[in-house]
């Protein structure tokens, strides 16, 4: 089981609400807060945004450089995704592959897939596909 996962953001107030409104309608549930962080839980496993002294190579992520392409989520329905999809450009987040929305992952695949303003891509997939 996965433990958790940080990721560094160039800022921390940008990246909570965009992230805190995505985690939480997928069901996670605020879990820690710190002046340079937070995190969400859910279960035994939580997600943390922490802007770090230590961060200083870039001011965004650049997902098809070596390192992270994305995180995937479930979500409980195709409904779900579509709820999503269409609330998060509210919150920070662009729909990636309009074009070909919801099946841009193949005909049996329903998802949306978003990049916050810091360019991290999340894929939200309904389950039961």
């Amino acid at each position: 089981m996965l433990h958790h996962i940080e990721l560094w953001v160039p800022d921390l107030e940008r990246a909570a609400k965009s992230w805190g409104w995505l985690l939480e309608r997928l069901g996670y549930e605020p879990y820690q807060d710190w002046p340079r962080g937070c995190s969400w839980r859910m279960g035994e496993t939580y997600i943390v945004l922490e802007q770090s002294p230590a961060l200083r190579s870039a001011t965004a992520h650049d997902r098809i450089r070596p390192g992270l392409n994305h995180l995937a989520f479930h979500a409980p329905s195709h409904a779900a995704v579509d709820a999503l999809a269409e609330a998060a450009p509210a919150h920070g987040w662009a729909l990636l592959f309009p074009d070909r929305h919801p099946y841009a992952g193949g005909p049996e695949h329903y998802a949306a897939y978003l990049e916050d303003g810091d360019g991290f891509e999340v894929e939200v997939v309904a389950r039961g596909v």
